[in-house]
């Protein structure tokens, strides 16, 4: 069936590949590290390098793919769940994505990075893990990042981002939680540390800032 379907609606490559590949294979790719390109250091997660991480990444991001935000996802609690105990007893933990335009967001339907934070929650403990989508907000549209030199994109991202300090889904800032604070892809940290300084700014005192791949 698959194939009469493929003959018929011919997959994108990207599609293809992240089908044929099982969710084992894609944990096994899970490599965290960190980058200094942002204050504090971003944990990524994979290379974007990877030809299955990349497939998953734009799967996610363009096509809203299930798969691939559930591959995410795995990857991602994965990652969480191995942090150990007394960290994440030492503090509620707040899923917090970076949120895109509202013109973005309305062409697509969904924030990929909200998605993938929803299918990791299916693999963590609710009473220590929560999402909170709406903490920040693009405050401004930017112009896409994709050709800009460091020093632009640093200039281009100046102030999205702004945070609430009574979120509609949790409330006030807690400067006793742990918010981490979750992007897709980093580039040179722009996005990220633009809505670092956000969070910080509205009162969060613990940031632990996650890219799913570099």
């Amino acid at each position: 069936m698959i194939r009469l379907l493929d003959l018929l609606f011919p997959p994108r490559n990207d599609e293809t590949r992240l089908r044929d590949a099982a969710g084992d294979e894609f944990l096994s790719l899970l490599s965290p590290a960190l980058a200094p390109d942002t204050r504090p250091a971003a944990t990524i997660l994979f290379s974007f390098g990877d030809p299955l991480v990349r497939s998953a990444i734009h799967e996610a991001k363009y096509h809203g793919n299930r798969r691939a935000f559930q591959y995410l996802g795995l990857a991602l609690a994965e990652y969480l769940r191995g942090l150990g105990d007394d960290w994440v007893a030492s503090s509620h933990v707040v899923l917090v994505p970076v949120p895109l335009g509202a013109k973005r967001q309305k062409e697509r339907g969904f924030n990929q990075v909200t998605e993938v934070i929803r299918a990791a929650l299916a693999h963590l403990p609710l009473q220590s893990f929560t999402l909170d989508a709406s903490l920040l907000k693009r405050v401004r549209e930017t112009e896409t990042q994709v050709s800009l030199t460091r020093e632009k994109r640093e200039q281009n991202m100046r102030g999205a981002f702004t945070a609430s300090v009574r979120s509609a889904e949790q409330g006030r800032i807690n400067p006793s939680a742990t918010y981490v604070l979750i992007d897709d892809v980093l580039t040179t940290g722009a996005t990220l540390q633009a809505a670092i300084d956000a969070l910080r700014a509205a009162g969060a005192v613990t940031i632990s800032p996650l890219a799913l791949a570099h």
